[in-house]
């Protein structure tokens, strides 16, 4: 058997190993959670967000699923109330839109006097099976990347103080590894910059994608030493993985009882719009490693990133 085959193996193996441990309820001493719990999870209408969505409320939490458009958000938790999940809400929510973002902060702290948990799921690629192109680099870019940090700023000061602590779950992607095999950034100094937490800023990352967003606009993007496959989502997810671990280090200085824990996870190549229906891994797993990260009883873990609920290298 090759190397694929028995990668390959391993997943499908991994894959079912989880599909069980999604079947295990949770036990009393794990459950720091309740019904008095407040999730907001972006991009909640459809996909791996309307998943996560629906996972957070069957484990008892409630759960406020956010869409662009907010008669897609009313039908969705229409169909999630009609399962039985009555612990839901919707709001509309567009995260390129600061009026948007302004307005959801002040119904969120009127209605629920602030979260528990932020899953920020809302992104877009427009880069299906063998595409490579650029085009629409910048709306990439401010979404995956400008948009959850966005979020993030935005609901920090709604995070309620508790003694679990506030969690905070970025959807990202193996795509966006600093080193992995196939699609890595060949830039050495960069890696560098972008590999040393201790001295990593949020202007390194924000110049990163601004000099891949420049060298888009003036066409020497392909010789920039960026990651050879879908390049634009590849660059917005490397940012936020880098952006992950340096707003963890930021978090760990805050006093108990006012913690938050961040991390990122690479939900796999998910059968949704997002990837043309092609991808080959179900909602339901590609979901999965999201709502352990949100629930984790060991909250301590923060600034990693996690694939099939195991954290592997940036």
């Amino acid at each position: 058997m090759g190397h694929k085959a028995k990668s390959k193996e391993r997943k499908e193996k991994r894959l079912q190993e989880i599909s069980l441990l999604r079947t295990i309820p949770y036990a009393d001493h794990q459950r720091w959670w309740s019904k008095e719990t407040i999730a907001v999870v972006t991009g909640g209408n459809r996909g791996i967000g309307f998943e996560i969505s629906r996972q957070l409320a069957d484990h008892g939490v409630t759960v406020i699923l956010t869409s662009r458009d907010a008669s897609v958000g009313v039908e969705s938790i229409k169909v999630l109330q009609e399962g039985g999940l009555q612990e839901v809400a919707c709001h509309q929510l567009d995260i390129l839109d600061n009026s948007s973002i302004n307005q959801f902060c002040e119904w969120l702290k009127e209605n629920y006097g602030g979260l528990d948990i932020l899953v920020n799921n809302a992104g877009v690629n427009f880069n299906l099976g063998s595409d490579n192109s650029v085009e629409n680099a910048s709306l990439v870019i401010e979404t995956n990347y400008y948009g959850t940090k966005r979020m993030i700023q935005a609901m920090v000061p709604l995070m309620k103080p508790s003694s679990p602590g506030g969690r905070i779950v970025n959807l990202s992607s193996r795509l966006g590894r600093l080193n992995g095999k196939r699609n890595r950034l060949e830039n050495e100094s960069l890696r560098e910059q972008l590999s040393d937490v201790e001295s990593l800023t949020e202007e390194v990352i924000d110049g990163m994608v601004s000099t891949f967003l420049q060298q888009v606009e003036d066409g020497s993007w392909e010789s920039g030493g960026w990651p050879p496959s879908f390049t634009d989502y590849s660059v917005s997810k490397l940012a936020v993985n880098a952006y992950t671990r340096f707003i963890a280090k930021k978090f760990s200085e805050r006093p108990d009882g006012e913690k938050i824990y961040i991390n990122s996870y690479c939900p796999g190549w998910v059968k949704t719009a997002l990837t043309g229906y092609a991808g080959s891994i179900s909602v339901e797993d590609g979901a999965d490693t999201g709502v352990w990260l949100s629930l984790l009883p060991d909250q301590a873990i923060s600034g990693k990133f996690f694939a099939e609920r195991r954290e592997i290298n940036f």
